[in-house]
């Protein structure tokens, strides 16, 4: 018997820009394998970049907010599994598949804790020190958790999050499930890349949109690469990006060897030129893609506690780990001069790629959680107190704005 898996997407999924738009991808592939059909539903309008699901055999459907439309189009589709991509998407149409496809398993995508990142980057304007009671104490977290407990399993990329999910807020651990980037780690292995000799320079990458990767190229630009360039003169740095503000490309100095490249399809082929990747990353959340994109193609990386949060366990890093600038610098310049140190840090990548990211075992992981799910949904969703509470006429706010808003259209 066919099951249907419906995505409603924050936005159209964007794997060559993004890293949520690669951890989309892998989701879709993901149930695919597990024999789902699928549907992909947004609001949003694609760009050049979208990824074409149709060609994946994926169904896709333009949806309406605050619209009764889409109460017969869920209805219609009755699937068996909905899967929202970030918060604001189930606040926006969780009540609806609630009422109209209550038998559906939901599962919230989280991508990253949104308040974390935003909390994060708060104080950091302010130049304070961030607390972890910024982030329990913010309005953010609140919408996010109320989120969390209506779906019935809430999918972690970063151990962090999961620590302090249960330990700070006492979440259930039976509604949160870690599951990180899933990586091909056979690929990988079996894939020649590029060996010390044959790179040479820098590499930064990072969507412009995305309010830390802004942050960190300014960090790069006025702190670590002068410290950078006065130890290697003739140093180059490669900053690749899409979206890219006008304050970014205005850095652009080939004088200096600091050059704004932009956009690339092959993310894989820039960093394959290069010895070593930096990522000074003050505040965000989640894991980040770019680390990942590093360990893949053999490239040693530098970067903050923050950058590498949630990502390593107790494995060391390939590379270093430090929130020293001076510190930053002198670890890139080592590594990009000393190959023994260089090729010691690449086996560690592919360590820590093998240990925590297995696109396999992921899977299956996925695979029997949800089938666990389907068996034992009734009993899943009456241990959830909060989350019944939550699904109360009485709490359900976002509901009736959005009917409010639907008549007041209509009018």
């Amino acid at each position: 018997m066919s099951k249907t898996l419906l995505v409603i997407g924050y936005v159209w999924p964007e794997p060559t820009t993004t890293a949520a738009g690669c951890r989309m991808h892998q989701l879709l592939e993901g149930f695919q394998n597990f024999g789902y059909n699928i549907t992909f539903a947004s609001t949003a309008s694609k760009t050049e970049y979208s990824l074409d699901l149709g060609k994946m055999g994926i169904k896709e459907v333009a949806i309406q907010l605050n619209h009764s439309s889409f109460d017969d189009f869920v209805k219609e589709l009755s699937p068996d599994i909905v899967l929202f991509d970030r918060y604001m998407v189930e606040e926006q149409f969780g009540w609806r598949v609630a009422e109209f496809a209550p038998r559906a398993i939901r599962i919230l995508n989280t991508e990253d804790l949104h308040a974390l990142r935003k909390s994060r980057e708060e104080a950091h304007k302010k130049g304070k020190s961030f607390k972890i009671g910024d982030w329990k104490n913010h309005p953010m977290t609140l919408r996010e958790v109320a989120s969390i407990y209506r779906c019935d399993i809430s999918l972690m990329i970063s151990t962090y999050e999961m620590e302090i999910l249960q330990e700070e807020l006492q979440i259930p651990s039976n509604l949160l499930l870690h599951l990180p980037f899933m990586v091909d780690v056979t690929n990988i292995t079996e894939v020649k890349n590029p060996p010390f000799e044959g790179r040479n320079g820098f590499v930064s990458v990072g969507n412009g949109k995305h309010a830390p990767n802004v942050d960190s190229i300014k960090v790069l630009k006025q702190e670590i690469w002068p410290r950078i360039r006065k130890q290697l003169p003739d140093a180059e740095i490669y900053i690749y990006g899409a979206y890219l503000p006008q304050q970014v490309s205005e850095m652009h100095h080939p004088k200096s060897g600091f050059y704004i490249k932009g956009w690339t399809d092959n993310v894989d082929a820039a960093l394959q030129k290069t010895k070593v990747l930096l990522a000074p990353i003050q505040f965000g959340a989640g894991i980040k893609g770019k680390l990942l994109d590093a360990m893949r193609t053999g490239t040693p990386s530098v970067t903050t506690s923050v950058g590498a949060e949630g990502m390593h366990g107790e494995l060391p890093w390939n590379g270093t780990i430090t929130d020293d600038w001076d510190e930053f610098a002198q670890a890139a310049v080592e590594l990009h001069q000393d190959r023994d140190l260089w090729v010691n840090a690449q086996e560690k990548g592919m360590g820590l790629l093998q240990t925590f990211y297995d696109k396999n075992a992921l899977q299956n992981k996925l695979k029997d959680h949800v089938n666990q799910l389907i068996h034992t949904l009734q009993t899943h969703r009456k241990e959830n107190f909060i989350g019944k509470l939550l699904q109360h006429q009485s709490m359900a706010s976002t509901k009736y704005m959005a009917k409010w808003i639907e008549e007041k259209n209509r009018e």
